[in-house]
């Protein structure tokens, strides 16, 4: 059974091997996928301006940052990113030539021409609690994700990678260590409705501030896994929240929920398999009923309801990176 979509929406992929572009076809019901531009390392997160509707950023891992200025016909790789990680991105709501990405070992680069050069944030490596923050095995903390306030693009947060949310009110200069969630964060999510609600994804489950991140409520109960990859609220209400969990870092026992009142109480979703886990969500930017789902080995859902139920989509990517797909308009 053919999928109704739109057709004047894009979704960006980022796989473990390449990224690609997915083209709804005019009539809304096939879907076409473009070429795919090969990475020697797996996509990790995407970020876009509202003010460059055909510029998307990509931080690749292994692989750098990439950009696209056509809408991700043709990928460019930014090869004077300074550093050999690139784990999140996030772009400047006002101005798409300031980007900002985070590294491994845990540090934050900054560039004020679109990627052309980088100047790294000094400040960041200068957090007193940085000492403390740690990964597994020869690797390093990193910035796991990041994030711009859309109401104030001098308020900055970091989600580490292990070391907790750190937080910059004045444009990266200098950085506070927040309280409260669990240091094993996995994605953060600001909501743009309410931006002073801030949801966190952790390895102990999300957690969610009322307040810009000066205090968190672990919203765990009710949800049979803890491990918490993807959280999103819907843009038009920060009650409504869609995250996906497993049992541990491997990613197995997958399951996803949809909570409409802040994750105060979850309801499970007819979305993800055992062993397949949804690695991200991303709204529809024309249709607030509309959100797709990216599943860990490949396969796309499209919820028409707002989260409430999931069909697949025609389409069969083998793998989806956690966290990179974006739905963006186009003409």
């Amino acid at each position: 059974m053919a999928l109704e979509t739109s057709s004047k929406i894009r979704l960006h992929i980022g796989k473990h091997n390449g990224i690609c572009t997915i083209f709804p076809e005019a009539s809304g019901t096939s879907w076409k996928i473009g070429e795919i531009t090969p990475l020697t390392h797996a996509a990790a997160r995407f970020a876009t301006s509202a003010k460059a509707s055909g510029r998307v950023y990509l931080a690749a891992y292994e692989s750098g940052v990439w950009r696209t200025d056509d809408g991700g016909q043709s990928w460019r790789h930014l090869d004077r990113y300074p550093s050999s990680y690139a784990h999140s991105v996030v772009a400047h709501p006002a101005d798409p030539d300031i980007v900002y990405v985070g590294s491994e070992p845990a540090a934050l680069f900054c560039s004020q021409d679109g990627g052309l050069s980088w100047e790294e944030c000094k400040s960041f490596r200068e957090i007193p609690e940085s000492i403390n923050w740690s990964f597994h095995g020869d690797r390093h903390s990193h910035i796991r994700d990041l994030r711009v306030a859309p109401n104030d693009p001098h308020l900055i947060y970091a989600g580490i990678e292990v070391g907790g949310v750190v937080r910059s009110k004045d444009g990266g200069a200098t950085w506070m260590q927040l309280n409260g969630p669990d240091l094993d964060v996995h994605s953060l999510h600001i909501c743009t409705t309410r931006p002073a609600t801030i949801y966190a994804a952790t390895a102990m489950g999300p957690y969610r501030s009322d307040d810009g991140g000066d205090g968190w409520e672990s919203i765990v109960a009710g949800l049979e896994r803890k491990y918490t990859v993807p959280v999103v609220a819907a843009p038009d209400d920060h009650r409504l929240v869609l995250v996906g969990v497993a049992s541990n870092a491997g990613r197995s026992g997958a399951q996803a929920y949809r909570s409409i009142d802040s994750g105060r109480n979850w309801e499970r979703l007819n979305l993800s398999t055992e062993e397949n886990m949804v690695v991200v969500f991303t709204w529809d930017p024309l249709d607030s009923n509309r959100v797709y789902a990216g599943t860990d080995k490949g396969k796309i859902y499209l919820s028409l309801d707002r989260g409430r139920s999931w069909n697949e989509a025609p389409v069969d990517l083998g793998t989806i990176a956690v966290g990179a797909m974006v739905a963006l308009p186009y003409a």
